[in-house]
């Protein structure tokens, strides 16, 4: 499993992701700022934080809690 959050700097809502992952002990992720990428801007610029399971090809977008996310690791839903 390969994930990846997308997220901001000073992101109120990418640190309440990051205490549902806690929750939810997800396993180890990336962590991929897209303040300076034109490209991830435009992809994530009004959906982050989007957690990515690279490995599947999925994608989870805010809003999500430890339930929520404890079934896309398990589901990719």
């Amino acid at each position: 499993m390969a994930l990846i959050l997308y997220q901001r700097d000073n992101c109120h809502l990418c640190d309440l992701a990051l205490d549902a992952l806690a929750q939810a002990r997800a396993p180890a992720f990336d962590s991929v700022f897209i303040d300076d990428d034109e490209a991830l801007e435009a992809r994530y610029g009004l959906r982050v934080p989007v957690l990515r399971d690279d490995a599947r090809g999925v994608e989870l977008d805010w809003p999500f809690d430890a339930e929520k996310l404890r079934d896309f690791l398990h589901t990719g839903l």
